[in-house]
């Protein structure tokens, strides 16, 4: 198989949401198709696919969010099927280099306590486990 990472675009996001459910991630109403294409046009170039260049599949995803300040990583996720293969770590470079780019500063992800496996991904990937700060949301619609 031979891979290709690109920009994510409106017609990716059946595919990209399928990713998703196969590594089961909580998709909220946040994550429904119009809040998404507000997301890919927010942030160009931030918001990435990984794609089988033989069979046109995406088996990989990543949406990355600048605010003007700081960098926003949401949703890394690589199919089942090729876990373990380094696809996310290559994903995951790609995006830190186009956040380079922009010159962003500084990096936050959000990871359920939970998920023991994606926090042990990111601390080889050489993040900070913070434990001094708690995260709270307020939802303004559905």
């Amino acid at each position: 198989m031979e891979f290709v990472i690109h920009e994510m675009e409106e017609k990716d996001l059946p595919k990209v949401q399928d990713v998703w459910r196969a590594v089961n991630i909580d998709l909220a109403f946040s994550d429904k198709h119009e809040e998404l294409v507000k997301m890919i046009k927010f942030n160009p170039g931030l918001c990435l696919v990984l794609k089988d260049t033989l069979k046109s599949d995406i088996l990989g995803a990543v949406l990355g969010g600048f605010d003007g300040r700081r960098g926003w990583i949401h949703h890394l996720a690589i199919h089942p099927s090729i876990q373990g293969k380094k696809y996310g770590t290559l994903l995951m470079d790609e995006l830190l280099r186009r956040f380079e780019e922009r010159n962003v500063a500084k990096l936050k992800i959000e990871i359920f306590k939970s998920n023991k496996d994606v926090i042990k991904f990111y601390k080889k990937l050489g993040w900070e486990h913070r434990t001094d700060l708690s995260t709270m949301s307020l939802t303004l619609k559905e």
